[in-house]
Order: C-alpha cells, then structure tokens, then sequence
C-alpha cells in the first residue's frame, strides 16, 4: 500500500474526526513521545480537551533498535513481547534494557513537565495517540499505565495500525479508533509522505504552548 497520510498533521485531523463524538467532552489527551505528541495537541485543540504525554519507553532488541521486544512506563512496570527470546532477548538483556529505558524516561521527565506535575486521568475519558502501532508493545504500556489512574474512559487512537498488532493492543483499551490496518505493514513510516523526525524541543515547546493556553 501507497503512503496514506501527507504528514502527522493530516492524519491528526482525520482522527480528530473519527473522535469526534468527545468534542465537549474535556478529554485529556495523551501523546507518545516523540512522535505523536504534534499530533495529540492538534487532536486536543480540535476537540476542546486537554494535551499532556504519557511517558513509556520501548525495549530494544539486541541487535536491532528498531525492533520492540516489550516496553516499559515510568512506575517500572513492564510488558514483555511474545517474540523476545526468539530474538535474544533474554532476562539479563531486558533488565539491563530496563534500566536503560527509565533512566531516559527520568530525564525526558525533567526536561518535559519540570514545573508541574502530570495531568490526572482520573475520571476522564482519556484517548491515548501514537503515530502508528508496529508491535503495540508501548501502546500497551501506555493504556496499562494510564488504566492504573482509573480514567472513566480509556480510548487508544492512531491512524495506522499493523493488524496482528492491533488484536494485541484492542483489549487493555475501552475503545480503539483506528483509521488503516493494512496487510503490508512494515514500518510505521512507510504510511507517510512526511515522517521527520519530532526533536525534544519541538515536544517541549509544544507542551509549553499547550499550557499557556490552558490545554497542558
């Protein structure tokens, strides 16, 4: 399949409407760094809601960064991938991953939100963006960390999804809202004319905006 979205914008815009029915709603919106944090401030300001980040971090295989063997949220808790000791991933390697992986989620902590705390999902309905799901192991991160601050709702949304990937993610989720899951899914950013790569400055004059403005 072609490229379905001009950039991470456009495919905000377009689950800005699918997500339409939580306009007036106040929803909280929460960001996966890096790239989908452009993404969750335009789909909050479309939908008069709040935007903050949700912090997790994927766990690496060896040999392969790009490859997600599990992930993990800024408590320490941990989802490990069925495929991680098919590819080396042994006890060892994910601890020492682990540690590696919170201790850049510490300092993304720092550098993100220094003078606050995180926004409180409690309560809320609480729709969680990525730009795309590969594996769906920080997604699932994700929605497990949030689910433990018990939001009234808990909605996963991105625009492209691989399907197997997708069945895995579907049941630590209230609802998902997925615009594309095609069969040919290789990388997230094939799926997109435009995928540059989002710096930690854009993400903190983003959340920096969204707070001047009342929406962080």
């Amino acid at each position: 399949m072609s490229c379905i979205f001009d950039s991470r914008l456009d495919a905000a815009r377009q689950l800005a409407r699918a997500l339409s029915a939580y306009r007036g709603r106040n929803p909280l919106v929460l960001a996966i760094p890096r790239g989908a944090v452009p993404m969750a401030a335009e789909i909050a300001r479309a939908l008069d809601g709040e935007f903050d980040v949700i912090l997790v971090r994927k766990l690496r295989a060896p040999g392969a960064p790009e490859l997600a063997v599990g992930a993990v949220d800024e408590t320490g808790w941990t989802y490990i991938a069925r495929h991680a000791a098919e590819v080396g991933a042994d006890a060892e390697w994910l601890e020492r991953e682990k540690a590696e992986q919170l201790a850049l989620l510490r300092r993304r902590r720092e550098r993100y939100t220094p003078a606050r705390p995180p926004a409180d999902p409690a309560g809320r309905v609480v729709i969680v963006v990525d730009d795309g799901i590969a594996t769906g192991s920080s997604m699932i991160a994700a929605l497990h960390a949030v689910r433990a601050k018990k939001p009234a709702r808990l909605v996963c949304a991105v625009p492209v999804a691989a399907p197997e990937s997708l069945e895995r993610v579907r049941p630590h989720a209230d609802e998902v809202v997925c615009l594309a899951t095609p069969e040919d899914f290789m990388a997230v950013g094939q799926f997109y004319r435009d995928f540059s790569q989002v710096e930690d400055e854009d993400v903190i004059a983003l959340l920096a905006r969204g707070r001047a403005s009342g929406g962080a």
